[in-house]
């Protein structure tokens, strides 16, 4: 086992300790975590925030380095407490990629169960029926007004693997050719020459023509909030993988040198690249995302591009590093581990935990120790 293997199976280690205390405070809630308040988890905005799939799929993570049964047991948990999100499927949205690959997705690959299918298969078609013809799928809801019908945003490319595993798991191709149209429409639309991309892109809903392209959660128009940079880097590296298309990795690898570029030394990644540093916030969320797709996107390279390949996976450690030796929380004082998260430039409040981080670093970790189960190709 080498240096760094070792390194990680060691957080890993801390991780699966520090859980059985984070399960009993989760435990208290009616819904599922997404923040800490006052030592204690906190739910998001009801159950169909669009989080609520990080929960069970880190419990799933962790329960393939340690097979602790009580890990599986919240798991399931979890994704029972989901279902009221689907009796309520109006409310639902882009992200039910998140929600229910990484819980019902992970379940049914890992133990065949069939009502977890039936879940996947659901939600699969919730997010298809989303999809504009001309080569978009909308972001979120309105009042009924379709104000927002031709709303896009960066963060979607990482809910595609659920319309791929909706191709694999039917034998129809209409889920996969879905997914590709929406990577090629965002790879031409998304991106600014420097190689970053938009958060949000408007487009006009009956000619796919962009009218605009706001802050969203970055700090101004075309500014470069960081998280959206780590959700296309990793999102593009996937969708890469489930179709076969080579162009994506060029996509991943322009956001890849973007990002490399721009992280300060200390590698602690701040909430937008173009911020001021008189408000130097940071995002714990970016660092871990952004980790785990490098280390994805490293293994793509490593025969036509190995010098790109150990760039990036070196770069993946180093940011993996600082979160352990800078911003995690082992012990108990608080339920999640990486307390410096911020959802916006905008926030009041700004670096909380967010848990959707701690499943991203443990993704990460797992990845470095040789586990090659990746939930999002999954089942």
């Amino acid at each position: 086992m080498n240096d760094t293997m070792q390194w990680a199976k060691g957080i890993l280690d801390k991780l699966c300790q520090k859980a059985p205390e984070s399960i009993r405070k989760a435990q208290k809630l009616s819904g599922i975590p997404y923040t800490v308040k006052k030592g204690e988890w906190a739910e998001g905005y009801g159950i169909d925030w669009w989080t609520n799939g990080f929960w069970p799929g880190l419990m799933w993570l962790l329960y393939r380095h340690n097979p602790n049964l009580l890990f599986r047991q919240e798991a399931l948990r979890g994704e029972a407490l989901l279902d009221k999100a689907l009796q309520e499927f109006e409310k639902l949205h882009h992200d039910v990629g998140f929600m229910w690959l990484l819980s019902s997705g992970a379940h049914y690959a890992l133990e065949g169960d069939k009502d977890s299918l039936r879940r996947l298969t659901l939600a699969g078609d919730l997010l298809a029926a989303r999809y504009n013809p001309n080569g978009f799928i909308r972001a979120w809801n309105d009042n009924g007004d379709g104000s927002r019908a031709g709303w896009s945003i960066i963060d979607t490319m990482m809910n595609l693997p659920l319309l791929y595993a909706m191709s694999r798991l039917s034998n129809d191709a209409r889920f996969k050719l879905m997914a590709i149209r929406h990577a090629e429409f965002a790879a031409k639309n998304f991106f600014k020459p420097d190689g970053s991309v938009y958060h949000i892109v408007i487009y006009d809903p009956e000619s796919g023509k962009v009218v605009d392209t706001p802050a969203g959660q970055g700090c101004a128009p075309g500014s470069s909030w960081s998280r959206g940079q780590s959700w296309a880097l990793y999102g593009y590296t996937l969708s890469a993988i489930l179709s076969g298309k080579k162009e994506f990795l060029s996509c991943a690898s322009r956001v890849a040198d973007y990002f490399i570029a721009h992280t300060p030394e200390d590698r602690l990644v701040p909430v937008d690249f173009c911020q001021s540093p008189e408000r130097p916030i940071i995002d714990n969320c970016a660092n871990a995302i952004a980790a785990s797709g490098l280390i994805e996107l490293s293994e793509q390279f490593k025969d036509e591009r190995p010098k790109d390949a150990e760039r990036y996976l070196t770069f993946a450690i180093e940011l993996l590093k600082a979160l352990d030796s800078k911003c995690a929380v082992y012990d108990d004082s608080i339920p999640a581990v990486l307390p410096r998260c911020t959802g916006a430039y905008s926030d009041g409040h700004p670096e909380y935990p967010i848990l959707y981080a701690d499943f991203f670093y443990a993704e990460a970790l797992l990845k470095l120790c040789g586990e090659k189960l990746l939930l999002w190709t999954m089942p």
